[in-house]
């Protein structure tokens, strides 16, 4: 039976920081793209795309909640 890996929490805050800056980065990409596709795209698919930014908006709201617990511990 293989033993679990030792659980390292060492470099927790700088990933949860890189996470946050690729999702800023898809969130701008994504307004990028239905500002440039505005007359091609229907009004639904603009719609789920700014709702998924503002998932994603919740995701880093949440994300930075986590990076303060990490400083804390």
């Amino acid at each position: 039976m293989k033993k679990p890996k030792p659980d390292d929490r060492s470099n927790n805050a700088e990933r949860i920081e890189n996470t946050i800056g690729h999702t800023l980065q898809n969130i701008d990409e994504a307004e990028d793209y239905v500002n440039a596709h505005a007359g091609e795209i229907s009004e639904e698919e603009q719609r789920q795309i700014k709702e998924k930014n503002r998932r994603r908006e919740e995701s880093i709201d949440s994300l930075r909640n986590e990076i303060k617990d990490e400083v804390k511990e």
